[in-house]
């Protein structure tokens, strides 16, 4: 199963790790696993949050989700997004971004830098959304009842999650603008940047999530009409099972993935130039990276790991706030990229190990309920 599952990962492992070899040697071979190692600390609580959605969908969803769905996770985000924003933030062509890349690494790397506070505005808002919606809806099981059970009386209010993010994204961009000012307002422009960022990252949420809650409801009205079958089935002993995501419905569930893998792969993208400012080794690295979250990704929804461990789901939308926040935070202040990764770790470890306690529970409880029984039975 394991196999099955990270061959793909292990023989792009493998191919990567050579090919730095071969580019630049044992130093570039070091740079390329580090980045991997970064990659995938940085994206588990993706992961999580990934076989959250991909479960809903049928086989063929979910293999296009391993096969394009990879490709643009590595080749577009890993690879040409940071040559787009050298692209746009400097007004230069594709094939001029590239050749500035590989020629003048220092100024690529200047140039995505100071691209960084849209990037994080966009990427801050989307990841803030998820976490906001996910915090706001009444669930039947909550991890850290004394905190999710008010806010989700609170989120009965309409409209309250738009509301927090656009004044979370004001308070960031006066913060920004504030900076700007007191260093001679050589930067001032970037205020109305990181303004506009956030709010095309609220549009891009709303619009896709819309769209795929959408199709999922028509989804839902099939299910109805197949409600006599269903109950048949559940008389005779046999589990009842929601209908896989499948057409319209889970195309735009795939739109939504990639645009939270984008989202994710920001703070990588960016954390990436803390180690090396070299295109090459940048894109084989993280794109190592990204195999192991799609292979993580997929182990977890056909483990059920989601439904054995309840609370994990929690921890990872816990932890994309973190991200979303910091993310927020880096447009002026500088977060090592080791805080980051460590806190999405920590929150996805601490809801695991409660999962666990839980299970124990409820496996001591019905441990004796059983003995009560037998108990019973022999008066």
């Amino acid at each position: 199963m394991v196999l099955k599952t990270f061959g793909w990962s292990f023989a792009v492992t493998a191919l990567g790790l050579v090919a730095a070899f071969l580019f630049g040697g044992w130093t570039a071979f070091g740079i390329v696993a580090i980045l991997s190692i970064l990659e995938i600390s940085l994206s588990f609580d993706n992961a999580v949050v990934n076989a959250g959605i991909l479960k809903k969908m049928n086989a063929f969803w979910q293999k296009i989700f391993l096969t394009i769905g990879i490709l643009i996770a590595v080749f577009g985000m890993r690879l040409v997004f940071p040559v787009v924003i050298v692209a746009v933030s400097a007004q230069l062509g594709p094939i001029e971004a590239v050749d500035l890349a590989l020629s003048d690494k220092d100024r690529y790397q200047e140039l995505v830098t100071d691209a960084h506070p849209a990037i994080a505005a966009f990427g801050g808002m989307f990841l803030l959304m998820i976490f906001l919606d996910f915090i706001f809806e009444d669930r039947d099981i909550k991890w850290l009842g004394w905190l999710e059970r008010p806010l989700a009386k609170l989120g009965k209010i309409d409209m309250l999650s738009v509301c927090i993010a656009l004044i979370i994204l004001l308070i960031s961009a006066v913060t920004f603008a504030t900076q700007a000012h007191q260093h001679g307002g050589a930067h001032v422009d970037k205020a109305s940047t990181v303004l506009l960022s956030g709010i095309a990252g609220l549009i891009t949420y709303m619009i896709v999530g819309g769209l795929s809650g959408f199709f999922e409801d028509k989804l839902e009205e099939e299910e109805e009409r197949e409600h006599e079958e269903e109950e048949k089935a559940a008389r005779e002993g046999k589990p009842r099972s929601a209908v896989a995501l499948a057409g319209k419905a889970a195309f735009f569930m795939f739109l939504y993935l990639e645009v939270l893998d984008a989202s994710f792969s920001f703070d990588g993208v960016i954390g990436a130039f803390a180690i090396t400012n070299d295109i090459v080794l940048m894109a084989l690295g993280l794109g190592i990276g990204a195999m192991y979250v799609r292979s993580l990704t997929v182990y977890l929804v056909r483990q059920g790991t989601l439904d054995d461990y309840v609370y994990l789901e929690h921890g990872a939308h816990y932890a994309i706030g973190a991200l979303s926040l910091i993310l927020l935070v880096t447009i002026r202040f500088e977060i090592h990229e080791i805080i980051t990764g460590l806190i999405g770790v920590l929150l996805i470890g601490a809801s695991f190990w409660s999962s666990v306690r839980r299970n124990k529970r409820i496996a001591a409880a019905e441990g004796k309920d059983a003995v009560k029984t037998e108990v019973s039975s022999g008066v």
